[in-house]
């Protein structure tokens, strides 16, 4: 039977070949196709907590928040398990600093409760996101959005891509408005992510191995 040998370059794709995002730009996420994507971050609820009334309410401005829309927008949850490293850090250098023995010992017991509760009960923290989309309409290649993936490319078309960007951002940011004043009546709190929350937002989505590990540098810019 004959040797066969694999071919290097058989797979040696990126795997950004895959990733439907070209960059992110002053918080917008320009996806390859070259519509736009802008990410809010809402603040959550306790909807078991509230009254009947109360939870009738929310329901119906929700449905007509919903209803007022003449865009799609995707409502994202995201569920990790809590980083609670960060707080640690925090009682260990209050427990090197301070001088009184007896807080010693009890910051000392509380840094071993926090962990072992933490390790058993594997405590998760939820994210809630709202994706606003904005697609520009089909333009030519030498004068309209397709040009945005060749920025650079010479001062003229990089200048009219700019322009071209700048337009588009303003209508996206029209429906931003929208989907923040309709889920304001709702008693949900909005806020947009900027440019590093959206690159981390991304990486951790497409990397979910890599959860607790710090972000590299390369993937940042």
């Amino acid at each position: 039977m004959p040797e066969t040998t694999a071919n290097p370059r058989a797979n040696t794709r990126s795997t950004q070949e895959f990733v439907p995002v070209a960059e992110v730009r002053d918080g917008i996420i320009v996806m390859k196709d070259t519509s736009l994507r802008a990410v809010l971050l809402a603040s959550s609820l306790n909807f078991a907590l509230k009254s009947e009334d109360e939870q009738t309410a929310f329901i119906v401005q929700f449905q007509n928040f919903l209803n007022s829309l003449d865009f799609s927008v995707q409502i994202f949850v995201q569920s990790r398990m809590l980083d609670i490293r960060p707080y640690v850090a925090t009682l260990e250098a209050a427990y090197k600093e301070q001088l009184d023995d007896l807080m010693r010992v009890q910051i000392r017991e509380y840094i071993e409760f926090i962990r072992s509760f933490t390790e058993a009960a594997n405590i998760m923290t939820k994210n809630f996101f709202v994706v606003v989309p904005y697609t520009p309409p089909a333009l030519t290649k030498t004068g309209g959005a397709l040009s945005l993936l060749s920025l650079g490319k010479g001062s003229g078309s990089a200048d009219e891509a700019n322009k071209t960007f700048e337009e588009q951002v303003t209508q996206l940011e029209q429906r931003i408005a929208i989907v923040q004043q309709g889920l304001v009546r709702t008693g949900v709190r909005t806020v947009q992510l900027g440019t590093e929350e959206a690159i981390e937002l991304l990486y951790k989505m497409f990397n979910p191995g890599e959860e607790g590990k710090p972000m590299p540098l390369n993937a940042q810019q």
